[in-house]
């Protein structure tokens, strides 16, 4: 029977000394007092007492609980070794005492083993809300029938335990007062004096090094977090697997029910609209985003790739890749895939082909920002990443800082990166990720100054230490690493260090081959075995984690305050906009092109309303106008110095005839495509009362000029026109006297204009006449007189010969120059001459437009081919035969203009409008002002507002 109970007494005693401190280890009878392991020895005789190796409670660092680790106290025990003995009293105390309490003790200590268990498993499971569809609703009703939380309160607190629990100090006090009533050699003697040598044979223990215990503790912390942070990576990649498996399964149309757009999509969907948006009224974009800086060729891209899981930027050996902000939103989803903002096509990251046309694209894009003469770009190139275990986050890869501008750079390229990089970092909600280059001295380091400036207390500042792996080679003093890491080399304070290895520096290297050299590192590595990283500041894995955690920390502590301050100053400019303009809608910039757009296609569709008389009128005047002096000057002048009809319509009928195959059908088109240019202008620029928008003006312009720039007219027409034109400068009969008396009509209104210019001429030659000179107080030239004594001369020389030819012989010429030389004014041969041309045009035109009084009655002598006749009006026949060629050719142009030059023109209009309506920076140049202005601002601070308000919404349903 005793020994029965004995044995029991040993299981009991195992029991509570594995359920305290939840610590499993072989019989740690040293927890027990001397008595009860003098009966638990008692049974078994072969047991041998060994120290064993001290063991700490920890709670291990792990990506899902980031607990802080804890201590607790060792145990002071004395080892020693009992004899078997009959001591009935020891007998007597383990009965009444050791059973007892040890039996309330173990079942007390594993309740709340049991509930500690179930708390921390509990805070290490992932979060699984948004998958609660995959579990029957029946599951989700249990808590209505069973309290889980009764039964968690059931249990009892840490204190309550305490409380519960025996009080060994005391129990070893009574012990020791009893050790004194037996006297030397009692049978209790021995037992007291095994104990003694427990005592002794610990005082020799304690004298080995506390060097080793040290070095022994912290190899086995190291080993056992490494273990479990390969079951926890086992245990994510297993739950990468299944999200990426429901989410497939919802992809495919399983569960027929709409997915609502993610979190961060919908906040990168308002950092788009903000890049995009010129605030006012000081209302400036604070909200949170991870801003990654660090010096040129730090590894910022590296890290980035890493976070992304993708090699996903382009590289270049000591080349400047990143020329302007890439926006990377991070995200979760069924496919590792990347997109951009403006762009439907995804990039299969886990396709070669598609990462080597990403990184292309991203080139492509970077390079097209960087205006001509500039080496970097403020425009900001978003981008979408998505895959299975992303840390959902927004970050922003700015150019690295630089401290010389070398050869192929812009002189400002330094200044334009630091500028960008403040404007970025000043964001007082900006999450700053600082990166080091380990393997470069540290007072090499220029960013590390700017972010210092920015972030002077370092609240939202990371540092993050890469190429550790080549530090730790290179560097002398470990020790120097840790400093670097604490940040006791630099002027800057930080929330948080990291150091990370991103890969060998083979830019072919996969992400999966990265990870296993950056883990295979850092179990290597003497950094942590000797303590100077902890194990939660190292690898990529853990630094997203911290930087995920540290950004949606951010978000929420911030967004609420920035979608108040959208909301004044929404309030602001809806006051400002009532008050300006009250009765005109809310129309930005994209409204109001669509306006100004039905606008001109109306106007154009107007040129089809033009009739027909006006086009030939227009056409037949303006065609005139163009021709009418090489008609006079080449044609009608030279024919009508020869002596006979004969010479004379021979003359007429060779010059027509060459004018008609080289100059005419083209100058015809020209006037036509002018004509058209005048009305489409007209139309455009013509005001319609009140209808009319100033706004519109500059863009009814600038379409105007680019359609009539792009417009060309048929190549065709001018063949098809010469033959027209030929055919009707042929015909020489005049049908009836209408006709007649239009020709002549005609040919006296040409006359009398060029007599007109002609006098006009003349008079600026020789000066004012006598009436102006005594009404006006003009007086002539030098030069004016001497012409003016010329024409006296010359005008004698015609009334002598008024059959005089149209050129001076020179003799002539020396007879003017002598007769003006003898009244003391000498004057050049060349001045005669000019004088004389237009003297004698004016005496010819005169004479013609008698003659055309003359001919008003030859149609009757025309009709008979003026035979027995003196009168000779050939050239009315001429007019007669220009008059129609006009006419002919004005109607032939007009139908091609509104049957086809029109509808080109209309669709060229089209095609422009189109053009500008995809170039936003067309329409800012073109659409401006303040009512503009205000329009866009208002729709873009109430979008704005309105997405911010709906991401609000969705991040309290996620809490």
């Amino acid at each position: 029977m005793w020994r029965t109970r004995a044995a029991a007494a040993c299981v009991i005693c195992r029991s509570l000394a594995n359920s305290s401190y939840r610590i499993k280890r072989k019989s740690p009878l040293q927890n027990l007092h001397l008595v009860s392991r003098s009966i638990h020895h008692l049974y078994y005789p072969s047991s041998k007492f060994q120290r064993p190796p001290l063991r700490i409670s920890i709670q291990l660092f792990s990506s899902l609980n980031r607990l802080p680790l804890r201590k607790t106290k060792l145990l002071d025990v004395r080892y020693g070794y009992q004899s078997r003995r009959n001591f009935w009293l020891a007998r007597l105390a383990s009965r009444l005492l050791k059973i007892r309490y040890l039996i309330l003790g173990s079942a007390v200590g594993g309740g709340y083993t049991a509930k500690k268990t179930y708390d921390q498993w509990k805070d290490m499971m992932p979060d699984l809300d948004e998958y609660k569809w995959i579990v029957p609703d029946f599951i989700w009703e249990l808590d209505e029938h069973i309290d889980f939380e009764k039964l968690i309160k059931a249990l009892p607190d840490a204190d309550d335990l305490a409380k519960l629990l025996p009080d060994f100090d005391k129990i070893g006090e009574s012990f020791t007062s009893l050790k004194g009533v037996f006297s030397p050699g009692s049978p209790g003697e021995t037992a007291f004096r095994a104990t003694d040598q427990g005592y002794d044979s610990d005082k020799q223990y304690k004298k080995v090094s506390d060097k080793e215990k040290i070095d022994q503790l912290q190899e086995e912390l190291l080993r056992t977090q490494l273990k479990y942070q390969r079951m926890l990576e086992r245990l994510e990649k297993e739950n990468k697997e299944l999200r990426k498996l429901v989410l497939q399964r919802d992809d495919k149309g399983i569960h027929q029910r709409k997915l609502k757009k993610s979190l961060i999509d919908m906040y990168s969907e308002v950092l788009d609209i903000l890049s995009d948006y010129d605030a006012s009224y000081n209302t400036q974009d604070h909200l949170p985003r991870v801003v990654v800086v660090g010096d040129q060729s730090a590894g910022k891209t590296s890290v980035l790739e890493m976070i992304a899981q993708a090699r996903i930027f382009p590289r270049g050996s000591g080349e400047m890749m990143t020329r302007s902000p890439v926006k990377v939103t991070l995200s979760e989803g069924p496919h590792h895939v990347a997109l951009f903002k403006d762009s439907s096509r995804e990039f299969d990251l886990t396709k070669e082909e598609d990462l080597a046309a990403l990184r292309n694209e991203i080139e492509i894009r970077m390079r097209n920002s960087v205006k001509e003469g500039c080496t970097v770009s403020t425009e900001t190139i978003s981008l979408s990443v998505k895959g299975p275990g992303l840390q959902r986050m927004v970050l922003v890869d700015l150019p690295g800082v630089i401290s010389t501008v070398t050869s192929g750079m812009a002189p400002d390229t330094k200044e334009t990166i630091f500028s960008i990089s403040k404007a970025y970092m000043q964001n007082p909600n900006a999450i700053i990720l600082c990166i080091q280059d380990g393997s470069v001295d540290a007072e090499r380091s220029i960013v590390t100054d700017l972010v210092s400036q920015m972030d002077p207390q370092g609240k939202r500042t990371i540092f993050v230490l890469t190429k550790v792996d080549l530090a730790e080679k290179n560097v002398a003093s470990p020790s120097r690493i840790q400093q670097i890491i604490e940040g006791k080399l630099f002027p800057m304070k930080a929330l948080g260090y990291f150091a990370v290895v991103t890969g060998k520096g083979n830019s072919s290297e996969s992400i999966e081959s990265i990870k296993e050299y950056e883990e295979e590192f850092f179990q290597n590595s003497k950094l942590l075995k000797t303590c100077m990283l902890k194990a939660h500041q190292v690898t990529t894995k853990n630094l997203s984690l911290a930087v995920s955690d540290c950004f949606w920390k951010m978000v929420r502590e911030s967004v609420e305050q920035q979608a108040d301050a959208f909301k004044a100053t929404r309030f602001n400019l809806e006051t400002e906009w009532k008050n300006n303009y009250p009765r005109l809608r809310e129309l930005d910039r994209n409204e109001l092109f669509e306006k100004a757009k039905n606008e001109i296609l109306d106007e154009v569709i107007s040129l089809t309303q033009v009739t027909p008389k006006h086009w030939e009128e227009i056409l037949q005047k303006t065609l005139w106008e163009r021709v009418s002096t090489h008609v006079i000057e080449n044609i009608y002048l030279p024919a009508a110095q020869t002596m006979n009809s004969g010479t004379f319509n021979t003359t007429v009928d060779i010059k027509l005839k060459q004018w008609t195959d080289k100059q005419l059908p083209n100058k015809a088109v020209e006037v036509a495509w002018e004509t058209l240019q005048e009305e489409f202008s007209r139309f455009m620029t013509e005001q319609k009362g009140k209808e009319h928008d100033d706004i519109f003006d500059k863009l009814k312009q600038a379409v105007k000029e680019e359609s009539i720039k792009r417009h060309k007219w048929n190549e065709r027409a001018e063949d098809s026109l010469r033959v027209i034109q030929h055919n009707a400068l042929e015909d020489r009969s005049i049908s009836d006297k209408q006709q007649w008396d239009a020709a002549i009509h005609f040919m006296e209104e040409t006359l009398q204009s060029r007599l007109k210019d002609t006098e006009s001429v003349i008079e600026d030659m020789v000066g004012p006449d006598w009436k102006k000179r005594w009404l006006y107080w003009i007086g002539r030239t030098k030069e004016q007189n001497i012409r003016n004594e010329t024409k006296n001369e010359l005008e004698k020389l015609i009334k002598c010969n008024e059959e005089h030819a149209a050129y001076l012989a020179n003799d002539e010429v020396t007879t003017v120059r002598k007769n003006l030389e003898a009244r003391g004014i000498a004057v050049d041969p060349c001045l005669i001459k000019d004088t004389w041309h237009q003297i004698y045009r004016r005496y010819f035109l005169k004479t013609a437009l008698n003659h055309c009084n003359l001919c008003r009655r030859g149609f009757h002598y025309y009709q008979r081919h003026f035979v027995d006749s003196e009168l000779e009006c050939n050239d009315i026949v001429l007019f007669w035969r220009i008059q129609r060629m006009l006419a002919i050719t004005a109607n032939t142009l007009r139908q091609q203009l509104t049957n086809t030059e029109v509808r080109r023109l209309e669709k060229n209009v089209k095609e422009v409008l189109e053009d500008f309506a995809e170039d936003n920076e067309k329409k800012v140049k073109l659409l401006t002002g303040k009512r503009v202005q205000l329009a866009e601002d208002l729709k873009k601070v109430r979008e704005i507002q309105e997405k911010l308000e709906a991401f609000i919404e969705a991040l309290h349903q996620e809490k």
